[in-house]
Formats: C-alpha cells, sequence, structure tokens
C-alpha cells in the first residue's frame, strides 16, 4: 500500500471524492513553488502532482510549457525537483506525491538511479505521458518493483480494444484525460464524460480521476460528481504565471477544492 493507495481507501470510506492538484516544479522558482506546494494540503488537496520542468512538452498547453519555461530559465534541474520534494516531506509524511512528466530527464539520469533518489526523496508515483504500455517493461515495471505506482493516462481514443494494455500495468488510479489536445484548451462537460468513467471502472477496480479543462469550482463538482476525483492543473499554474502571491495561488486552490470536495 503507497500513500497514495491509503489516501484513495481513506477518501472512499469517508464517502468523498479526491482533488489533486498540479503545480510545475521550480516555477517561478523554487522559493515560491516550495511555499505553494507546502501549502497544497491546507488547501484541501488531497495528492499533488509535480511537474517535472522539460524542454520540449508534447502534451501541455501554452500554460504549463510556459511554467517549464519558466523553471528552466531560473536553474531548474531534476537535483532541484527531487530536493523539493525531500523539503516537503520534512513537515508532511502523509500527502502523496506525483511526479509527472517525460522520459527524457528520466533516461539521462539512468533509471535505476532515478527510482533510488524518487523513493529515498518520498515519491509516491510517476505520471509519465510519453511511455505507453509497449514500454513498460522501460520504467513502469522497475517502478512498481521499486515501490512506486505507475499511473497510467486514458483519453477518449481508448477504445475497448486498447483498454485492457493501459490497464495491465496501471497502479494508484487511472488518469482520464476528458479531451483530445492539450492541457488547457478546452473545458471537461460532465455528460461527455460520464460514459467513458463508466466504461473504465467496469475494467478496472482501480479509482478513475478526470483531468484537462477543469477551471472552476463548479467545473470540479461536476466532474468529480461522475469520478473519483478531478485534476486541476492550468488554472493553478496560470495564477502563478500571473505573478499572484503564495496566499492568492493557494486561496485558488481553495476554492477548486471545495468544488471537487462538495460533489
Amino acid at each position: 500500500m503507497t500513500r497514495i493507495d491509503d489516501t484513495f481507501a481513506r477518501l472512499r470510506q469517508q464517502g468523498k471524492k479526491a482533488f489533486v492538484a498540479y503545480i510545475m516544479g521550480g516555477d517561478p522558482d523554487v522559493e515560491t513553488s516550495l511555499a505553494v506546494m507546502k501549502g497544497l494540503p491546507g488547501a484541501g488537496v488531497d495528492v499533488i502532482e509535480l511537474g517535472m520542468p522539460f524542454t520540449d512538452p508534447m502534451a501541455d498547453g501554452p500554460t504549463i510549457q510556459l511554467a517549464g519555461q519558466r523553471a528552466l530559465e531560473g536553474g531548474m534541474t531534476m537535483d532541484k525537483v527531487l530536493a523539493m520534494v525531500r523539503d516537503f516531506r520534512a513537515g508532511d509524511a502523509t500527502t502523496p506525491i506525483v511526479l509527472m512528466g517525460y522520459y527524457n530527464p528520466i533516461y539521462a539520469r539512468g533509471v535505476d538511479r532515478f527510482l533510488s533518489e524518487a523513493t529515498a526523496a518520498g515519491i509516491d508515483g510517476l505520471i509519465v505521458v510519453d511511455l505507453p504500455p509497449e514500454e513498460d517493461d522501460e520504467l513502469c515495471i522497475p517502478a512498481q518493483a521499486a515501490g512506486l505506482n505507475f499511473i497510467r493516462l486514458a483519453t477518449p481514443t481508448t477504445d475497448d480494444k486498447r483498454l485492457p494494455a493501459v490497464l495491465k500495468n496501471t497502479s494508484g488510479f487511472v488518469y482520464y484525460v476528458s479531451i483530445t489536445g492539450i492541457t488547457g484548451s478546452a473545458a471537461a462537460e460532465a455528460g461527455d464524460v460520464a460514459p467513458e468513467v463508466a466504461r473504465i471502472k467496469a475494467a478496472t477496480d482501480l479509482p478513475v480521476i478526470v483531468g484537462f479543462g477543469i477551471n472552476t469550482a463548479e467545473n470540479a463538482r461536476a466532474i468529480a460528481g461522475i469520478a473519483d476525483g478531478c485534476v486541476v492543473g492550468s488554472a493553478i499554474v496560470k495564477e502563478v504565471g500571473a505573478g499572484k502571491s503564495v496566499a492568492e495561488v493557494l486561496a485558488r486552490v481553495a476554492d477548486l477544492a471545495s468544488g471537487a470536495h462538495s460533489a
């Protein structure tokens, strides 16, 4: 049982939906990013997704692309991402942290080294969007052996033939991408998402969390109401990019979380 498993078991017992928040590590600088990260649990966040900045993101919209550029221009590195996690863990031993990003920085570091350092820092799971199930031996299987959840994305184009492959080695939760395209590009519609969530839940016992296109408390409530919870990223990252204070960013997070938790 990972912290992710424990969190979803607790929420299920309480009859609550999960609110998952994404921030980019090191955006706009390590100090600010870490302060936001430390404040997320108090703002109602159940699971933290921490972005690993990368020069060539393929699934990210302009908001998160710019966040990654700001972080890299500020000198953010994988070492500093892991240091952020260690700093966070010094004061919070229970909130799950999922690293989200692309395989290149992990490959460059070396899978064994990365997994050893990630588990030691206090990472609970990975979302690596450019490694399909056909490449599970590359990172997914070693990650699970190291005690990390490997969270897979399902999309509107994941048909019944493809779904078993997506679910086969997935653990922690399934991340359903509510729209086709990039992050922050359109609003998620509960009516469109509900049958897809039901289809996935019929094939797995894992929680199904919906992300992409959720940017208001009302939208979070609607989406969380038809799934096990929701993910918000661009709407939070946009506040950081606008130069809002840590307190202002966390107030926005709390508003979004209140929507998901009232589902």
